[in-house]
Protein backbone atom coordinates (compact mmCIF):
# COMPACT_ATOMS: atom_id res chain seq x y z
CA UNK A 1 0.00 0.00 0.00
CA UNK A 2 1.34 3.44 -0.88
CA UNK A 3 2.14 5.95 1.85
CA UNK A 4 -0.45 8.35 0.44
CA UNK A 5 -3.18 5.71 0.62
CA UNK A 6 -2.13 4.79 4.17
CA UNK A 7 -2.33 8.47 5.20
CA UNK A 8 -5.73 8.86 3.56
CA UNK A 9 -7.13 5.78 5.30
CA UNK A 10 -5.81 7.03 8.63
CA UNK A 11 -7.66 10.33 8.12
CA UNK A 12 -10.85 8.62 6.95
CA UNK A 13 -10.89 6.45 10.09
CA UNK A 14 -11.34 9.65 12.10
CA UNK A 15 -14.49 10.65 10.19
CA UNK A 16 -18.09 9.83 11.12
CA UNK A 17 -19.33 6.48 9.79
CA UNK A 18 -21.44 8.05 7.03
CA UNK A 19 -18.38 9.89 5.69
CA UNK A 20 -16.34 6.69 5.94
CA UNK A 21 -18.98 4.93 3.84
CA UNK A 22 -18.82 7.70 1.24
CA UNK A 23 -15.03 7.39 1.07
CA UNK A 24 -15.33 3.60 0.76
CA UNK A 25 -17.77 3.98 -2.12
CA UNK A 26 -15.29 6.24 -3.92
CA UNK A 27 -12.44 3.78 -3.40
CA UNK A 28 -14.57 0.89 -4.61
CA UNK A 29 -15.53 2.92 -7.67
CA UNK A 30 -11.87 3.53 -8.51
CA UNK A 31 -11.01 -0.13 -7.91
CA UNK A 32 -13.90 -1.33 -10.07
CA UNK A 33 -12.51 0.48 -13.11
CA UNK A 34 -10.14 -2.44 -13.54
CA UNK A 35 -12.86 -5.06 -13.28
CA UNK A 36 -15.38 -3.74 -15.77
CA UNK A 37 -18.96 -2.76 -15.08
CA UNK A 38 -20.04 -1.09 -11.86
CA UNK A 39 -23.13 -2.66 -10.32
CA UNK A 40 -25.48 -0.13 -8.74
CA UNK A 41 -27.77 -0.88 -5.84
CA UNK A 42 -31.46 -0.06 -6.18
CA UNK A 43 -31.17 3.22 -4.24
CA UNK A 44 -28.30 4.49 -6.40
CA UNK A 45 -30.02 3.36 -9.60
CA UNK A 46 -33.18 5.29 -8.56
CA UNK A 47 -31.11 8.40 -7.77
CA UNK A 48 -29.41 8.26 -11.16
CA UNK A 49 -32.76 7.82 -12.90
CA UNK A 50 -34.23 10.79 -11.01
CA UNK A 51 -31.22 12.92 -11.97
CA UNK A 52 -31.66 11.99 -15.62
CA UNK A 53 -35.35 12.89 -15.45
CA UNK A 54 -34.53 16.25 -13.83
CA UNK A 55 -32.02 16.97 -16.60
CA UNK A 56 -34.59 16.14 -19.29
CA UNK A 57 -36.96 18.62 -17.63
CA UNK A 58 -34.20 21.25 -17.59
CA UNK A 59 -33.97 21.29 -13.81
CA UNK A 60 -30.39 22.13 -12.91
CA UNK A 61 -28.74 23.55 -9.80
CA UNK A 62 -28.32 27.32 -9.93
CA UNK A 63 -24.89 28.94 -9.94
CA UNK A 64 -25.64 30.15 -6.41
CA UNK A 65 -26.49 26.63 -5.24
CA UNK A 66 -23.29 25.29 -6.77
CA UNK A 67 -21.19 28.06 -5.20
CA UNK A 68 -22.71 27.21 -1.80
CA UNK A 69 -22.00 23.50 -2.38
CA UNK A 70 -18.35 24.16 -3.20
CA UNK A 71 -17.95 26.48 -0.21
CA UNK A 72 -19.64 23.99 2.15
CA UNK A 73 -17.27 21.23 1.04
CA UNK A 74 -14.14 23.40 1.00
CA UNK A 75 -13.72 23.02 -2.75
CA UNK A 76 -12.87 25.48 -5.47
CA UNK A 77 -15.26 25.53 -8.42
CA UNK A 78 -13.90 24.38 -11.77
CA UNK A 79 -13.37 27.23 -14.24
CA UNK A 80 -14.62 26.40 -17.73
Amino acid sequence: MSKLLEAAIKKVRELPESDQDEAAEMLLSVASRRSGLVHLDDETRAAVKEGQEQARRGEFASDEDMAAFFKRHGMKPHKA
